[in-house]
């Protein structure tokens, strides 16, 4: 799953802007085992990958995570307490599929996380829409479904059984292409409209800063407080953009629903009079690009005397997020989002649509899977 999810992300960086036209939704269960002082299950619910929902085990109860989602009550008044229904089912559903998946893997103890993604994307621009659904086991594909042939797909030896049983629920498969075809796009819509002053608004720049560890380090070009997530940063020598001693960081979610990035660039080989002639370019999907150029007066750095910026001369706070920071809170953000599906981060993208592991919270509709026989309870 991880090389899928870096293939699809790379393939989503190089697509034109589509942010103001294609929404998804996206729905992401999580159930796990052996990992202490955690839920066992958590669930939660994403619109434009902004996350809009969250229930697990210990609350039992499904609630949302933006102002904006309490709205839904005006078009469904039982929509949370059917909901939280829906998700205790699949709690309860979860648990018992992640022992049968120990057993099918041969496994006793330690730590297993089983997840679930599934929703649909619209293209409001081209009115193209699409659904998806697939299940994953300990971080990589278990069995998805083709929607338009309306068959599973066994990711592995251990999930044929369950394609062939799930196979021959016609039924279920009809009911299931409903709802991602149908249902879910409508719930989309609804959602979209509810949330639109923020799902919809338009580019927005960062600040750039340049980072350095220490004189030996590499430097590192951040950015944050970008919207939409859908940037490339580089380094370029004068026209040639550069590939070697060069490390692209992960794109991760601020607090306030921004994003920040990073580059970095191993300077140790770089002669001082050729600085300036290397550059840090940000691109953002339809806004102008922000070029930063090399230079040592403008790189912030903690090493030096303590409060004294790394030119030698002037004093002040600093907060250095250098790529030793950066690098270890994207790990134990990727643990988490690996463990809860909640993934603001993480993702792999089907034609604009994130990879996370996920569930879906539908008043109408909710398919509890028993990965022991055909046995999927619609509540």
């Amino acid at each position: 799953m991880k090389s899928l999810d870096f293939l699809l992300l790379l393939a989503l960086l190089s697509l034109p802007d589509s942010s103001a036209v294609t929404h998804t939704l996206k729905y992401f269960n999580t159930a796990s085992s052996g990992v202490p002082n955690f839920p066992e299950f958590v669930a939660v619910g994403m619109v434009d990958d902004v996350q809009t929902v969250h229930y697990d085990s210990n609350t039992r109860r499904l609630q949302p995570k933006q102002e904006w989602m309490k709205e839904v009550t005006a078009d469904d008044p039982q929509y949370w307490n059917i909901s939280t229904q829906n998700a205790f089912g699949d709690q309860q559903s979860y648990k018992v599929n992640i022992e049968i998946l120990k057993q099918r893997f041969n496994q006793t103890g330690g730590v297993h996380i089983y997840q679930r993604m599934y929703g649909c994307q619209r293209d409001d621009k081209t009115g193209e829409k699409n659904g998806f659904d697939k299940f994953g086991y300990d971080g990589a594909d278990f069995i998805s479904l083709k929607l338009k042939e309306g068959i599973w797909d066994a990711a592995k030896r251990e999930a044929e059984i369950t394609k062939h049983k799930w196979d021959q629920d016609e039924a279920e498969i009809e009911r299931l292409k409903f709802y991602l075809n149908q249902i879910c796009i409508q719930w989309l819509q609804k959602f979209v409209n509810y949330g639109k002053s923020s799902l919809m608004r338009t580019g927005r720049l960062p600040s750039v800063s340049l980072l350095q560890k220490t004189p030996s380090s590499p430097v590192s070009c951040h950015a944050t407080g970008f919207y939409p997530d859908r940037a490339v940063m580089s380094w370029w020598k004068g026209e040639e953009e550069l590939h070697e001693d060069v490390d692209h960081g992960e794109i991760l979610l601020n607090p306030d629903g921004t994003f920040q990035a990073s580059v970095d660039l191993k300077v140790s080989s770089v002669p001082p009079e050729d600085w300036s002639s290397y550059k840090c370019v940000f691109q953002l999907s339809g806004v102008k690009e922000i070029t930063t150029t090399l230079d040592k007066t403008q790189i912030r750095t903690n090493w030096g005397k303590p409060g004294v910026r790394g030119d030698g001369g002037e004093k002040h706070t600093l907060i250095l997020l250098n790529t030793a920071v950066i690098a270890a809170v994207a790990v134990v953000l990727a643990l988490v989002l690996v463990l809860v599906g909640v993934g603001l981060l993480l993702s792999t993208k089907n034609k604009g649509e994130r990879w996370r592991w996920k569930q879906s919270f539908n008043p109408s509709l909710c398919f509890c899977f028993s990965l022991n026989d055909k046995r999927r309870r619609k509540r």
